[in-house]
């Protein structure tokens, strides 16, 4: 092995914060096409179907980032395990950054027909692409620079992004959809969110400017050539558990935060100011609880924290649906703030849990790419199919909670068939006695 270069280390918060904060803007980048989407993109790129029908067109679009965020993890994760961890969060958050700012100029339906929602769906796409490299960049820099006994609590931080990222993106488009008269809001008001990325981009590009490297990937020296190979593989058992283990997440926090939306606003007749708010607050304790689940990692393990926040989901999701379907903001809040529990309970420790999972050599590929996986089977088809379920329900939609339900089991399953990894403490060495 060639004799790694000494590097200063980065101090943890400051490598955490700026973690974080692309992860924030990423995402934000995300959850604000979904918003869109349950709220202004079916009438607006869609106007020849039927309002249910161009509820699900839009939706159909939001999948399509799902379905490219693998292929993102591979394209991102064999940079990773190549060239580093690093140059994985600067492409990546311009990629997605570019793409999300371009979707605020795609002119309507209205205005250049057909094009509108091929464009919509290219850039989508983008979208996905380069949030699927996220993930693996910015969580990998942190798990790997962190020590083993507090590695789930430092790997934490990224997790709180997506957490800050929908409260930017659903706070800006509550704050023009209560400013703006219906009409201006379907006009152009919707777009200001998208021209808002490229800003929010520039300033996570300058905070991590200045990051090193992971210290683990200077240590390898065997890096993999074809890193997807390699975990299909040695791994593909690996990968298929993780992505149905992860699939319940995805499909809880995108039932709640996009198919909910679209479901009270337009079936219950609750406004989108008080719905973006219910769904806002929830998701802000989930963001504060998320270091709190991390450190009971530490000290218990990932896969007990995964299977109890699996088994919550699944007894959750029928009463949720419950107090949903009453219309009234507290007990949807209520709902709504169940669900967030019992995901944050897994996802708190997923960014540990996953890396630990692969040998570093393969690592960002087979995590990110285990990761977004469970995006496709959770995420892209849950609005969809919550949408199509409700139409064909009465005021509560108890399909979509045996739907979620369903899925939940699977995953518990898949959790329960995983390893833990929790690094072994370290023993104190016992004092000697005193003489004398």
């Amino acid at each position: 092995m060639q004799p790694v270069r000494p590097l200063r280390a980065p101090s943890l918060p400051r490598l955490a914060a700026a973690s974080l904060a692309g992860t924030a803007i990423e995402f934000y980048d995300f959850f604000v096409y979904g918003t869109a989407a349950a709220l202004v993109l079916g009438p607006l790129f869609f106007p020849t179907f039927s309002p249910m029908a161009g509820t699900l067109a839009a939706f159909g679009t939001f999948g399509v980032g799902f379905v490219a965020r693998p292929l993102g993890s591979v394209l991102f994760g064999h940079l990773g395990d190549r060239r580093g961890r690093r140059p994985v969060l600067v492409a990546s958050l311009l990629l997605t950054g570019a793409s999300t700012v371009a979707v605020g100029c795609v002119p309507a339906y209205g205005t250049i027909g057909a094009a509108a929602p091929v464009l919509l769906l290219l850039l989508r796409f983008l979208q996905g692409l380069g949030l699927g490299g996220e993930w693996g960049g910015a969580v990998l820099l942190t798990a790997e620079h962190a020590p083993a006994a507090r590695r789930a609590l430092w790997s934490s931080f990224p997790q709180v992004g997506p957490a800050v990222g929908f409260v930017l993106a659903n706070g800006v488009m509550l704050a023009l959809s209560a400013a703006l008269p219906g009409d201006a809001f379907a006009q152009w008001g919707w777009r200001v969110p998208f021209w808002a990325a490229g800003v929010l981009a520039l300033a996570g590009l300058w905070l991590r400017s200045s990051l090193t490297e992971s210290p683990r990937f200077l240590q390898i020296d065997d890096h993999a050539r074809v890193p997807l190979v390699e975990v299909v593989r040695h791994h593909g058992r690996l990968v298929l558990l993780t992505a149905g283990a992860l699939a319940v997440g995805y499909a809880v926090f995108y039932a709640v935060t996009t198919w909910s939306l679209a479901y009270a606003t337009g079936r219950l007749g609750v406004s989108r100011t008080v719905m973006l708010t219910c769904v806002m607050v929830a998701v802000v304790v989930k963001g504060a609880l998320t270091p709190l689940m991390a450190l009971l990692g530490d000290r218990y393990g990932r896969r007990p924290l995964c299977l109890a926040g699996c088994a919550g989901c699944a007894l959750w999701m029928l009463p949720m649906v419950a107090l949903l379907g009453t219309g009234e903001p507290v007990l949807m809040f209520l709902g709504i703030l169940g669900a967030l529990i019992a995901f944050i309970t897994m996802f708190a420790v997923i960014a540990a849990y996953l890396p630990e999972l692969y040998e570093a050599r393969v690592r960002c590929t087979g995590a990110a790419v285990g990761y977004n996986l469970g995006g496709v089977l959770g995420g892209a088809l849950t609005p969809m199919v919550a949408t199509a379920l409700t139409d064909h329900g009465g005021r509560v939609p108890w399909g979509v909670g045996v739907y979620l339900t369903g899925i939940a089991l699977v995953s518990l399953v898949c959790f329960a068939l995983l390893p833990e990894t929790r690094p072994a403490p370290t023993p104190v060495p016992a004092r000697e006695p005193a003489t004398g």
